[in-house]
């Protein structure tokens, strides 16, 4: 550690941060994935904190529980990160090497969210060596948020129903503000058969799958009302297999984002009621798979007693995101009712893109931030 020891100097940051970067660890890799876990559980074992190790489902990574403070049955305070990137192997040779230029930390994952979680396991540690911790800590890595946390939702809402409050460590938006409150997210798969035909001599007798997708996919995206918050996103389509042949099959998915339940049920009801014209078949899978994360009262008073602590030990302004269109795993927690502050990662740019980097003067100021609140709630 430097001279302060309650935080990591930048050379530590660097040397820490860029050490995990290294290990790429995209979601449906679950050797690379596991490769994170060891390096956490390695370091947990150096600083003498007790760990448990969940084996990964559906041939997706383990989860990694550390536990530490004071042994009382008070509820804990209950940290979250994510080790899954949306980087695909060989980004880190290729395209995004780790690498320092001027403030900025580059690498896969560096800012979403590996940067975040490292400083929150030194914050972690320094709690937990301290001895000040008022609660209990309980601090869970997952391995599948990325792709909206399929495996791990039990596991992060059984832990979020025993704490007092949950701690998101995703990364600080708009130059290091906090997240009080996210949309709910929805994801759906729709496929679309038709019927095959030679393109130019029977042309009158197929049923072009790709035309069909098309006016369902206007529908979809026709259901965008910003005033209500509700968003809809084709990203993803394939169809068809020559030029020379009207396409039998077409398939898409479908992005939703809405800001109440309500909205989220009513969205999702009428995209999975989608009904296709005569000679076509269409079938709908999906659904929410995130709910909306309200800003709430005890979310407010949450950030509120975050902030003083910012201003009054740290000499920090520390703004807040009311409500921000990306899904994380505080969704869970928050839709539970649990008091749950988000966004207390690194600060930085260029989440999911080849530019991704962290700032590494953010580092120190967010690690204390972050031992505080484990020490104070």
């Amino acid at each position: 550690m430097s001279s302060d020891t309650t935080v990591p100097s930048s050379e530590e940051t660097v040397a820490g941060i860029g050490r995990w970067a290294s290990i790429e660890s995209p979601t449906d890799d679950a050797a690379g994935v596991n490769r994170m876990m060891d390096a956490v559980a390695a370091e947990a074992d150096g600083a003498g904190i007790p760990w448990e190790r969940i084996g990964g489902k559906d041939g997706l990574g383990d989860s990694l529980i550390l536990r530490a403070g004071p042994q009382r049955p008070d509820a804990p305070v209950l940290v979250l990160s994510h080790l899954d990137t949306v980087h695909p192997l060989g980004t880190l040779a290729a395209d995004l090497p780790v690498r320092v230029e001027g403030d900025r930390l580059y690498g896969p994952g560096v800012y979403d969210m590996k940067g975040g979680a490292w400083l929150a396991l030194q914050a972690f540690i320094a709690a937990a060596k301290g001895g000040a911790a008022q609660r209990p800590l309980v601090f869970l890595f997952t391995s599948d948020e990325e792709i909206g946390s399929p495996t791990t939702r039990g596991l992060i809402e059984d832990l979020g129903r025993e704490a007092a409050a949950v701690l998101v460590t995703e990364p600080g938006r708009d130059g290091g503000k906090v997240v009080t409150g996210r949309k709910g997210v929805g994801r759906f798969d729709v496929h679309v058969e038709g019927r095959p035909a030679h393109a130019g001599s029977r042309h009158a007798d197929g049923r072009n799958a790709i035309r069909e997708a098309a006016r369902l996919i206007l529908a979809i995206e026709g259901m965008t009302d910003y005033d209500r918050g509700i968003t809809t996103t084709v990203g993803l389509i394939r169809g068809g297999t020559a030029e020379n042949v009207i396409p039998q099959h077409c398939r898409f998915s479908a992005d939703l984002r809405v800001v109440t339940a309500a909205d989220g049920q009513a969205c999702a009801a009428q995209i999975l009621a989608l009904s296709p014209s005569p000679d076509f078949a269409v079938t709908v899978t999906g659904g929410m798979n995130r709910p909306p994360y309200p800003r709430s009262e005890t979310t407010g008073r949450l950030y509120e007693r975050a902030r003083r602590i910012a201003e009054a030990e740290l000499g920090l302004a520390l703004g807040e995101v009311p409500l921000t269109g990306g899904g994380s795993d505080g969704n869970f927690t928050a839709a539970l009712g649990i008091p749950t502050l988000d966004g207390l990662g690194i600060d930085g740019d260029g989440a999911h893109t080849l530019a991704e980097y962290g700032l590494i003067s953010s580092v120190a100021p967010r690690c204390r931030l972050m031992r505080r609140l484990l020490e104070t709630l």
